[in-house]
């Protein structure tokens, strides 16, 4: 499984909620949905880490999976911008010690705001405090809010939006948009990191190989689709600390009619078998749309220009 890697490192708690027994508690806890860990995200998680340390306890995130808007709306496309394993591996970045993953399904989304206070939070997670953003809601049909947790006895401390000079209010419905329209650069200053697809390679139908240009296949799961396209990529192997560049189309292959959208990435200078392995696409740029050629011929020769593109783009990026 993608990810795997990475939280065998991962010194932060994972805490299913409805399911746990052995809940730590007492923590200075933030809440929210926290897709994308972006900015904002993290002068929320920020402000609740400064509340742990002056009062000696640990850090805390209360989160929900899947995200509400799956089980609202299941027919919508793909929206994440962090699936569960990238959002938990950005959450452990920021220092937290525990996260509190609650189900989020048709019992939870019903339950009164009042009841969401005293099941979930006074009598599971038992929080030193709670830290919210300010436009947080919660509870059935958004009637919660700072005050419902006051009510509580709970000491609840609400954290201002942050913003951004050209795109106002950070937060993940404008990160998504951009990323959508290919302007992964401006994403990447409202994330304040780098984003990146996860994923596991999959056998695929041999046409990268067979045109002299193997590539790594995977699904985008449950990832937002960026603009389909070719980009200049960096990507990491499971089990490699090293970055390297991939001129890596996104999409469904005009020349071939895929059905399904795949990220397709020829790895420069690489060769071997990555077959079953993790692997982390970090899209830098945008190079072209994805084109229908008159030939193979064509194509070749565009994909050729693509790795010259993404050499080039590479060369101007450090490793992560």
């Amino acid at each position: 499984m993608a990810g795997v890697w990475y939280e065998n490192s991962i010194m932060m708690k994972h805490i299913t909620l409805n399911q746990n027994a052995d809940i730590p508690v007492d923590h200075v806890v933030a809440i929210g949905n926290f897709d994308a860990v972006h900015l904002g995200h993290k002068t929320l998680i920020e402000e609740a880490a400064r509340l742990a340390k002056s009062q000696g306890k640990k850090l805390g995130v209360l989160t929900l999976e899947p995200h509400p808007r799956r089980l609202f709306r299941p027919d919508d496309p793909p929206f994440r911008i962090t699936p569960l394993s990238v959002k938990a591996r950005r959450l452990a970045d920021l220092g937290v010690d525990t996260l509190y993953v609650l189900p989020f399904d048709w019992t939870t989304a019903e339950l009164p705001a009042t009841a969401f206070v005293d099941k979930i939070i006074k009598d599971q997670v038992k929080p030193a405090a709670i830290v919210i953003g300010e436009d947080f809601h919660f509870g059935h049909n958004r009637s919660g809010d700072k005050s419902t947790i006051e009510a509580a006895g709970i000491v609840c401390h609400e954290v201002a939006l942050r913003t951004d000079p050209q795109h106002g209010i950070i937060s993940a419905t404008r990160i998504r948009g951009l990323i959508q329209s290919g302007h992964v650069d401006e994403a990447n200053t409202l994330l304040g990191w780098e984003w990146a697809i996860e994923g596991c390679v999959e056998h695929g139908d041999q046409r990268g190989r067979e045109l002299g240009y193997p590539t790594a296949n995977m699904p985008l799961g449950e990832t937002i689709h960026p603009s389909y396209g070719v980009y200049a990529a960096l990507v990491q192997i499971e089990g490699e600390s090293l970055w390297q560049a991939a001129a890596t189309n996104i999409g469904i292959r005009p020349m071939f009619e895929a059905k399904v959208a795949l990220v397709e990435a020829h790895i420069l200078d690489y060769s071997g078998d990555l077959y079953g392995k993790g692997l982390i696409v970090k899209p830098l740029a945008k190079i072209r749309d994805e084109q229908k050629f008159s030939s193979l011929d064509e194509l070749i020769a565009a994909i050729e220009r693509d790795c010259n593109a993404t050499r080039a783009r590479a060369a101007l990026k450090p490793a992560a």
